[in-house]
């Protein structure tokens, strides 16, 4: 594993995989910040809907047993952290909290507890694929119909089966692609730069775009896909990053490829746009969010040339990447679905955020002139 190749360097120095800090250098040691306190809730407060995928793994012997060993150690590893931030490797920070989960899972012989909601959901999207792609293309005018991509990817990322809320929802009545579309939150949203990346959009084609991409079901296919074809379609090579391993709902490399083969027609193609140019990469990963400066080589390789980064979904965009800064134009796009994170943002609970940061670079012709 080695740093993302369009991060800044020194890299200790000018990036750090976290958007809302759980602590400061004053705060006490082996005192819980308030802060550490309500994420540690957080993730305790999914810990029954984890169970109770674990509980019908089919996969693993004595399942309920061990999932019931999961829930009592990751809760009792969380209850340890509100009386002492040190204890078991931390603090805890967004990134530690997934880990230990995740850990724990593999740990007890649970490689995939999501596995069989995220085929059921990969054939539904499926079959909605060519309705969502027309409805677009019949929109002309460019304009509109970048932002219709971008609320079908917001629409799309409500998938996401790490929120307790969202899961309960889900578990309790599905979610509707089309009528999420309809319901998203009003714009301006809490971060609302499309109006800037509209107008870069019309006259800038970037030439290499990489997606780093999140949930599967509706939010890769219905959500990304389409988004992708269509910069495709204006001539941008895309690399799609996703998962080495599973973790929650989260599409991995080898799900996205098996997708693509399926949405792909004899001639190679996405209805009509030609696929050559599009990749997908392992981006080494095994959680919900992304620590950018550990990523695989195979990423780094493809990635380095790129001059757009697109980071979607509240783990990697929001959570873990919001600040990040890098050598070329990068976009956050993702769905606050977290109460913590739409306070810290001072927006609304299923706001969205849309950061597009434009990087200007300094032509070599220009140099002569400055000296």
């Amino acid at each position: 594993m080695i740093p993302f190749p369009l991060l800044p360097t020194p890299i200790e120095s000018s990036y750090k995989a976290c958007t809302i800090p759980y602590r400061f250098p004053c705060d006490d040691p082996k005192k819980a910040t308030s802060t550490e306190i309500s994420w540690i809730n957080v993730f305790a407060n999914s810990i029954p809907s984890f169970k109770k995928r674990a509980e019908s793994d089919t996969t693993v012997p004595d399942a309920p047993a061990r999932a019931e060993i999961f829930a009592k150690r990751y809760g009792g590893i969380l209850e340890d952290w509100k009386k002492d931030p040190e204890s078991n490797g931390g603090p805890p920070d967004g990134v530690i909290l997934g880990q230990v989960r995740e850990h724990l899972l593999r740990e007890l012989g649970f490689s995939d507890i999501f596995k069989k909601v995220k085929d059921e959901e990969n054939a539904k999207a499926i079959s909605l694929f060519p309705q969502v792609v027309s409805l677009s293309d019949a929109i002309e005018d460019d304009d509109k119909r970048l932002e219709n991509l971008v609320r079908g990817i917001f629409a799309g990322n409500i998938f996401d089966l790490g929120s307790a809320q969202l899961a309960d929802v889900f578990s309790r009545d599905g979610i509707s692609f089309l009528a999420s579309c309809q319901n998203l939150v009003p714009r301006p949203w809490v971060i609302d730069d499309l109006d800037n990346f509209q107008a870069k959009w019309i006259k800038k084609p970037w030439k290499k775009a990489v997606i780093f991409v999140d949930n599967s079901g509706a939010d890769i296919i219905l959500g990304i896909l389409p988004f992708a074809r269509e910069l495709l379609r204006r001539g941008t090579q895309v690399v799609l990053a996703a998962n080495e391993l599973p973790a929650i709902n989260d599409v991995t490399y080898t799900e996205l490829t098996e997708i693509l083969s399926q949405l792909k027609d004899e001639n190679g193609q996405l209805i009509g746009v030609d696929t050559s140019k599009l990749l997908i990469a392992n981006s080494g990963n095994d959680l919900a969010v992304i620590d950018l400066s550990r990523v695989s080589q195979e990423l780094a390789y493809l990635s380095s040339d790129a001059d757009l980064v697109i980071l979607e979904g509240m783990g990697r965009g929001i959570e873990t990447n919001l600040y990040a800064q890098f050598k070329c134009d990068s976009l956050n796009i993702g769905m606050v679905k977290h109460l913590e994170v739409a306070e810290f943002l001072g927006g609304r609970l299923y706001d969205c955020v849309f950061k597009f940061n434009e990087v200007h670079s300094l032509h070599f012709s220009n140099l002569h002139f400055l000296y």
